[in-house]
């Protein structure tokens, strides 16, 4: 009885080797009596030959109608072929069409972008596809084993809430049931309520930003890897976000040279070796000042300031000590200069901006309290968070991991939409 393989098994076995493959033809070429498919896989694509005489009439007139992306089970022998892609061919002794196509596939070269995101449900058959996926797969997969291996314990918080956490102006409003609720901009407030017990957490779920920004670095649903410690303050988190992200960044490129290789890509984990550099917030802006940009104190950076800060750095540095107007009002103000707060934003070189923000949160309720009052909240929607300062309140500190940013710098993709299976921003959210 044939063992039913994948494409990477088959390229690797000898001359002669029989073997059973399921897949999708991706291209067909016909010459005459002799039909050469590219099969795939999710390990793969092997070249598969067809020849009329050697299968069956009928299978053959099967693989001589089959469309781009029909299914198909294929059995032969294993040939080393220089001029087979790979080096390995597939001689087909029988053919079976187990779905067909119903039409041509209509996800081919020359279409434009917004066809092909508007078809994104077929467009993920794509090899360089499927290969992100793999790497977003492994990255995160590295970010969950070295936080473990750390003591974080991972924990799953609500995604509906009842006041904001980053501001009032990105969030997505809900009718939940009659009462006004929106969509979660961050887990960090109940990660926070979770350290009490757990002392060490993490989350790795959606967040939702209604920010209408059409850049190619804004997305409206992102992952968001986030993570709260109990008696840690600045420096401490700075050090888990470098070493985590170099775990990150070392597992992918241990594990997926393959997939950077069909990406055309190569990697140098030693670009995100800890650790990193640290400048001010008014460092930066002197900075920004010697290259002609004028920033005013206390705003946010954009794209063309972060683009500017980033080559003065090949590795990805972090950006501390903001203004407190300019960041939200848990982060701990500053004990030497209260005008500016224990926080850092951590940004990739090369013009992708920030990928990580994080800092040390106010642990003392009158403090907290008189911080939302000066953003202008009312404290009665905040009286649950204000709540854990009143019961054992320790220093703490956390961050949040942009999961496409990361993968967005790490592959130098074009657009940050391509770093996630099926991307909602302002102007898309189908399919």
């Amino acid at each position: 009885m044939l063992k039913k393989l994948y494409v990477e098994d088959a390229l690797k076995m000898p001359e002669g080797s029989e073997v059973e493959l399921l897949g999708w033809i991706r291209n067909k070429r016909i010459h005459g009596g002799l039909i050469f498919l590219d099969l795939r896989d999710r390990s793969g694509i092997i070249q598969v030959a067809v020849k009329r005489g050697v299968v069956p009439d009928g299978e053959f007139e099967q693989a001589e109608s089959a469309l781009r992306e029909s299914a198909v089970r294929v059995s032969g022998t294993v040939r080393h072929d220089p001029r087979a892609p790979n080096g390995v061919e597939i001689r087909c002794r029988r053919l079976e069409v187990i779905g067909p196509s119903l039409d041509d596939f209509p996800i081919r070269k020359g279409v434009k972008v917004k066809f092909v995101l508007d078809n994104r449900h077929l467009h993920i058959r794509s090899p360089r596809v499927a290969a992100i996926m793999k790497i977003r797969a492994r990255l995160l997969s590295a970010a969950r084993n070295w936080l473990e291996s750390r003591g974080f314990i991972e924990v799953n918080c609500p995604s509906f809430i009842t006041a904001a956490v980053e501001g009032g102006a990105t969030l997505f409003e809900i009718d939940y049931f009659g009462r006004k609720a929106y969509l979660t901009q961050s887990s960090q407030f109940y990660q926070e309520a979770a350290i009490y017990s757990l002392e060490k957490v993490y989350s790795l779920q959606p967040s939702f930003r209604a920010e209408l920004s059409r850049t190619r670095r804004h997305l409206t649903e992102f992952w968001h890897l986030e993570a709260e410690m109990a008696y840690a303050e600045l420096e401490d988190i700075l050090k888990v976000i470098e070493e985590l992200l170099y775990a990150m960044v070392l597992g992918v490129y241990e594990s997926s040279q393959r997939e950077l290789e069909l990406l055309k890509l190569k990697i140098d984990p030693d670009a995100a070796k800890p650790p990193y550099p640290r400048i001010s917030y008014a460092e930066a802006l002197e900075i920004l000042d010697r290259k002609g940009i004028k920033v005013r104190w206390g705003d946010d950076f954009g794209a063309d300031e972060e683009r500017e800060l980033s080559k003065e750095f090949e590795k990805p540095f972090f950006v501390t000590y903001w203004p407190r107007e300019a960041k939200a009002f848990y982060h701990m103000p500053d004990r030497e200069n209260p005008d500016v707060c224990r926080n850092a934003d951590l940004l990739a070189p090369g013009g992708f901006g920030e990928i990580v923000g994080g800092g040390q949160r106010i642990h003392d309720y009158d403090q907290l309290l008189e911080r939302i009052r000066e953003n202008g909240l009312n404290p009665e929607d905040y009286k649950w968070y204000l709540d854990l300062r009143k019961y054992g309140s320790v220093p703490h500190s956390g961050f949040g991991l942009g999961v496409e940013r990361v993968l967005w710098w790490l592959l130098k993709l074009p657009h940050i939409r391509d770093a996630c299976l099926f991307p909602r921003t302002p102007a898309r959210v189908y399919p």
